[in-house]
């Protein structure tokens, strides 16, 4: 794995909370033990993170989700994931933030934009990595939690802030509800990702590109059976995050070999491969790499092309692409 390793990466589909390791978990958890079913214990978290299907990696998610209850809690957080990006030799991460569960929890909006924007500021001053934002709407928690999530981004706008997104469950969630927050969000500049396509059918997928001005989608795995739709993302170049490892432990899709990642390919599609949750579903950006190598039978030529179509698809400005380009031409012609 050692090119993989080394290469200069991009992550555009990694969740704030999801990106939690082992060793931060364990330590949020002893902060609240006692008030919380996540253990403390690192070694008991694999047995923790089996999940059963989606709904059930819901509910884990959420108690975690849990365990960020003050400023202190998402500081630590918001560093650490950028110390573990870090070590991957990822340069540039678009990370998926849900204020709305830690705003539901008591820290002000004001507060929540304050801490991650310190965190992000010290990570790139300490730790060299450049950390964007999409705030997402947890889809589960309805309209009254995208209201807040759109206030938040659109009132205290922090500098990291790139994207808006839609999160958590599709089914019993439909896309429409958001279209309103969505059109705000374009509006004031925002890039907009929703989740779609992920554990139901295409139609959530139109449902993004029509109604919610998808530029990426977060996931979209289910366009592989729909041809047009197909032809749709290839022709409009509309990004796919795919997380191959994340939709076999969520049950999205049956196994590995299964993987819909081929059929999309084929078809023109863009795809840029990601991480998800990695420490739930025991896995880094740069497994995932080499998961994309056998699914695609790709050498390091094409790995490095993998990497250049997430920098190319990413919201960093122009400048940051061509030092991120230049960087992996470097690396890959090593």
């Amino acid at each position: 794995m050692s090119f993989a390793s080394g290469l200069p990466k991009a992550e555009l589909h990694v969740h704030h909370i999801g990106s939690a390791s082992p060793r931060i978990v364990s330590e949020l958890a002893a902060r609240h033990e006692g008030d919380t079913p996540v253990p403390a214990d690192p070694a008991l978290l694999a047995d923790y993170f089996q999940f059963t299907d989606f709904a059930h990696f819901i509910d884990v998610y959420l108690s975690v989700v849990d365990l960020v209850r003050t400023p202190e809690d998402l500081w630590t957080l918001t560093y650490e994931v950028a110390r573990d990006l870090t070590a991957q030799n990822v340069r540039y991460a678009e990370l998926t933030l849900t204020p709305y569960t830690a705003i539901a929890r008591g820290i002000a909006a004001e507060a929540y934009c304050e801490t991650v924007e310190d965190a992000r500021r010290a990570a790139e001053a300490e730790l060299g990595i450049a950390l964007r934002w999409c705030f997402d709407i947890p889809g589960e928690s309805g309209l009254p939690a995208a209201d807040v999530t759109l206030d938040t981004a659109l009132r205290l706008r922090p500098d990291g802030l790139v994207s808006f997104g839609l999160g958590g469950p599709e089914i019993g969630v439909p896309r429409p509800q958001f279209e309103p927050h969505f059109q705000q969000a374009i509006a004031a500049g925002l890039r907009s990702v929703p989740h779609a396509g992920e554990s139901t059918g295409p139609e959530t997928i139109w449902d993004a590109v029509n109604l919610l001005g998808a530029e990426r989608i977060g996931h979209g795995i289910a366009a592989a059976q729909d041809p047009a739709l197909m032809a749709h993302l290839a022709e409009h170049q509309i990004t796919l995050e795919v997380c191959p490892t994340s939709n076999v432990c969520t049950r999205s899709v049956p196994s590995l070999a299964e993987h819909p990642l081929p059929v999309l390919v084929a078809a023109g599609v863009p795809v840029t491969i990601n991480s998800d949750d990695p420490p739930m579903f025991s896995t880094t950006l740069t497994d995932e790499y080499e998961v994309a190598r056998e699914l695609l039978s790709l050498d390091d030529a094409g790995l490095a092309e993998l990497s250049r179509t997430a920098v190319r698809a990413s919201f960093a400005d122009d400048a940051m692409k061509r030092d991120l380009l230049a960087e992996i031409d470097a690396y890959a012609g090593s």
